[in-house]
């Protein structure tokens, strides 16, 4: 009994830090993805095609993640988090210390995004070694709620931030720091998991072919919202910070009440039926980003354009609809941390092919042509989300 009681304190201790790692870190991305675009625009002036060519350093970290996570394969799980979050930490500051030239804020960048995607799968196991059978979906969105009450703190940090207390690039970079080695802190003083023999790592498994081309298709179509839809708001639009941080203000409200929903979604409608309604929205945001302005006038344009964004901002979470389909069909427990991180790596492989490719066909044919790609995408995905066939679970 004893026994029984010290591991049901050990687990809700652990939960309750790795739920404020994760407030902490959702903090720091939040003022990141409010201020980034716009410290691109008024910093370097760049044009959408230089833009586009910023992903390669940005999402690089996402490719190299493979590499990294096996050469430091005697790291435990919650070790290497926290090995991640200091490399991020530590490329936040050098980029709002040392952005000297336009070349080297691609090599701060680059540090920032390899500890970042370190993290990305690393966060998903963590997270569903601290839930219960059967409410993996649902414990997936409580932290994701949790850290949408965080970015909903960093983008109202930085709206008045901005607003009233003359922040600067420099110093909004330098407290997203603060907060990732805050998480650091938090990790480390959790139990560090379990580590992963080097013969897991690097390797392609056929039964799990589905999640490899569902990571694919997301991979894709998380970059051209990531890359273009901020874009469509800053240079299309003519939007200032304050409104970026509004609008991720607003869908941090939103995904409070949004998560824990999509996670019981997830537990009893099942995957299949979560990811096709996904899929069939995008094909409506997509006409949103691409269209509104030829369609309606400017002001109706800007709004439908700002909705999309939100609805797009909820979506991203429907990516804890893959991971548990990934756990419901693993064949080894051991595979899980690796396929996830292999996962990243495949869909930074097309997710920087399509960040290229579209600031190409935006340069050629203008923005339009860029987001009925992104339609094109989402109707390929809905295909995909359609052929999961779940196991039978004992």
């Amino acid at each position: 009994m004893d026994t029984e009681a010290s591991k049901s304190l050990s687990f809700r201790k652990d939960l309750t830090l790795f739920i404020c790692t994760i407030a902490a870190l959702g903090f720091a991305e939040s003022i990141v993805n409010a201020i980034f675009n716009n410290f691109l625009n008024e910093r370097f002036m760049l044009s959408g095609l230089n833009r586009t060519f910023l992903e390669l350093p940005r999402e690089s970290g996402g490719f190299l993640v493979i590499f990294a996570s096996a050469a430091l394969y005697f790291l435990p799980n919650r070790r290497l988090a926290m090995f991640a979050t200091i490399v991020g930490g530590i490329g936040l500051v050098c980029m709002g210390l040392f952005s000297i030239t336009f070349h080297w804020m691609f090599v701060w960048l680059f540090l920032f995004s390899l500890g970042q995607h370190m993290f990305m799968p690393l966060n998903t196991a963590i997270a569903m070694e601290l839930s219960f059978e059967g409410k993996t979906g649902a414990r997936l969105g409580q932290l994701n709620a949790i850290r949408n009450t965080a970015v909903i703190c960093g983008s109202f940090f930085i709206l008045i931030g901005f607003k009233w207390f003359h922040f600067t690039f420099t110093s909004s970079f330098i407290i997203a720091a603060f907060f990732y080695i805050l998480g650091a802190i938090l990790l480390f003083t959790m139990k560090p998991g379990k580590a992963h023999p080097p013969k897991m790592h690097l390797k392609l498994h056929k039964e799990y072919r589905l999640y490899y081309w569902l990571s694919v298709l997301f991979g894709t179509r998380k970059q051209i919202f990531l890359t273009f839809a901020p874009w469509v708001l800053v240079t299309v639009y003519k939007q200032p910070t304050t409104t970026i941080a509004t609008l991720l203000t607003i869908a941090g409200v939103s995904g409070i009440f949004f998560q824990p929903l999509l996670g019981k979604a997830v537990d009893t409608l099942g995957e299949k039926w979560v990811l096709t309604f996904e899929a069939v929205l995008l094909i409506f945001v997509c006409a949103g980003y691409g269209y509104a302005q030829n369609i309606f006038t400017p002001a109706i344009a800007l709004i439908i354009a700002a909705a999309c964004f939100i609805i797009d901002q909820l979506l991203m979470s429907v990516n804890m609809a893959r991971s548990t389909y990934l756990k419901k069909i693993i064949t080894n427990k051991d595979h899980l941390t690796p396929t996830l991180t292999m996962s990243i790596t495949l869909d930074h492989i097309f997710s920087i092919s399509i960040a290229l490719i579209g600031g190409l066909i935006w340069a050629k044919f203008g923005y339009q042509a860029v987001f009925l790609g992104g339609a094109i995408i989402a109707v390929a995905n809905f295909f995909a989300a359609r052929m999961i066939k779940i196991p039978d679970q004992k």
